[in-house]
């Protein structure tokens, strides 16, 4: 119990040093504005739809959605728990959207200084694509926050390999998030790369890829997900099928424009059509310029800024170059990858802090203003995507061909 206690007073004094409540508290005020203002979308009506069968049940028609069943078992429960009124439910997208802001600091943290952890915590809090799926009856926000608790476990782990504990804990967040969305394969790919780069890096190689804790951690995800596999087979069988008689698309071609349309969505809810092709551009470019301050003045073993890049980048561009195949370039299948945006700004702005402050605070001020322009946006009701639209959309033909 003593040692309990302590434990628990270092939390408080770090939460506090940390300015973390406060930063909660604004995380929880933009999530839960208005909540409850739109209708159930079409989407939402989909979890709740699959929701409604039991557990062996949503296992099985699991099997012919596009996502993994692990949201739709918890919504059940949560159902059954809280009701299903629209706070309610949204509330299961908005608590993990929360806690997430909570994990970003922690992140940031470990790979640098606590004004960087700050500054992240503040700027995920205002992320606009984050708090758009906090309000929505989907898996997204719970996804986030199985991978920057993985990617902290991760860090953990190589800043103390002795600890087998934080691969366990790993392990177990991700295969929640396999059994939540199939594009954590992307996270996959994202720690993979970075343990192979610190491992090659100049001066001092961390040898974390070559330890048979993290072969075996790897080898333990694979097999917790072993049940799953036979559904994600026949599933990507009957969407091959389904694309070949030309009965789905999931979104229209990419073009090159779709990367910058991206980073203007992730921010401020809107693909930025109506730009000047100058302006259109700049904020990509501003942040891959933050991205090298970040990377440049990077001076840690750990190299905590390649991470965040990886851990950003990566996704982005990998399904961006695969869309020209297959386009599968979503907004929200990548918001939680999304979220390494505003740590990366942190860590650049806390870089330039040190010797070019007007500058630092010039920049942390333009992108809250971006912030701020996309939760206005984003507190826009888009009347198009009301599931009484649909409904209407299928009541008028209906009712033309009964008359």
């Amino acid at each position: 119990m003593p040692g309990s206690w302590a434990t628990a007073r270092r939390l408080l004094r770090w939460a506090r040093e940390h300015w973390l409540f406060s930063i909660l508290a604004l995380a929880a005020l933009v999530r839960f504005y208005d909540l409850t203002a739109a209708a159930i979308r079409g989407d939402e009506g989909a979890s709740l739809l699959l929701s409604q069968y039991s557990l062996a049940g949503i296992w099985e028609h699991a099997a012919h959605d596009v996502h993994p069943p692990l949201y739709f078992m918890l919504l059940h429960g949560w159902i059954g728990l809280f009701g299903d009124g629209i706070f309610s439910i949204r509330s299961l997208s908005a608590l993990p959207g929360i806690a997430t802001v909570g994990l970003g600091i922690w992140l940031v943290d470990l790979l640098a200084t606590r004004r960087a952890a700050l500054l992240a915590g503040v700027l995920l809090a205002l992320l606009p694509t984050a708090v758009h799926y906090s309000q929505e009856v989907r898996m997204y926000s719970l996804l986030g926050l199985w991978l920057i608790g993985a990617t902290i476990a991760l860090v953990c782990w190589i800043k103390r390999p002795q600890r087998t504990r934080y691969l366990v804990l790993y392990t177990l967040l991700m295969s929640a998030a396999f059994y939540t969305h199939y594009f954590t394969v992307l996270c996959v790919l994202c720690h993979w790369l970075y343990l192979g780069l610190i491992r090659v890096q100049p001066g001092y190689r961390l040898r974390h890829i070559q330890r048979s804790g993290w072969w075996l951690a790897n080898m333990a995800i694979v097999v917790l997900y072993l049940p799953w596999l036979p559904n994600l087979i026949d599933l990507v069988q009957h969407m091959d099928q389904l694309k070949a008689n030309g009965d789905v698309r999931w979104d229209a071609p990419v073009a090159l424009g779709s990367l910058p349309s991206m980073i203007w969505m992730f921010l401020i809810q809107d693909a930025g059509g109506d730009l000047s092709t100058l302006f259109f551009i700049a904020l990509p470019l501003a942040l891959l310029a933050l991205a090298g301050v970040a990377l440049a003045r990077d001076r840690s073993v750990f190299r905590g800024s390649a991470l965040a890049l990886i851990y950003t980048a990566l996704p982005l561009l990998l399904v961006f170059a695969l869309s020209f195949i297959s386009p599968v370039f979503i907004e929200r299948y990548l918001t939680a990858y999304a979220l390494g945006l505003p740590m990366l700004v942190a860590l650049a702005v806390d870089r330039l802090y040190v010797d070019f402050k007007v500058l630092a605070l010039a920049v942390l001020m333009l992108f809250v203003g971006v912030e701020l322009v996309g939760l206005k946006n984003n507190a826009t009701v888009a009347t198009g995507d009301q599931l009484s639209v649909l409904v209407d959309y299928v009541r008028v033909p209906l009712r033309v061909y009964l008359c």
